[in-house]
């Protein structure tokens, strides 16, 4: 979806550098029902990594980043 390819270079373009989760895209679009949006987001954010537009990392919650679920986080950044 392009809004979310969007959504997800502005943030990249924000952060300045710095990783964010997916998750946090969708809950600034659509703070009431975000979470019908979570499968978006990672899907579109799978295929930017595939296109070699952005780069997807996982750290686990606790390894110096926060989780909104406190489960895991995929950092997202522009690839170097």
């Amino acid at each position: 979806m392009e809004v979310l390819r969007t959504a997800i270079f502005d943030f990249c373009r924000r952060s300045r550098g710095k990783a964010f989760c997916p998750t946090e895209v969708v809950r600034h679009m659509y703070p009431e029902d975000w979470e019908q949006f979570v499968g978006d987001i990672l899907s579109e954010a799978m295929q930017m990594e595939r296109e070699n537009l952005i780069a997807l990392s996982q750290t686990k919650a606790g390894d110096g980043e926060s989780s909104p679920d406190g489960i895991l986080i995929l950092g997202l950044h522009k690839p170097k």
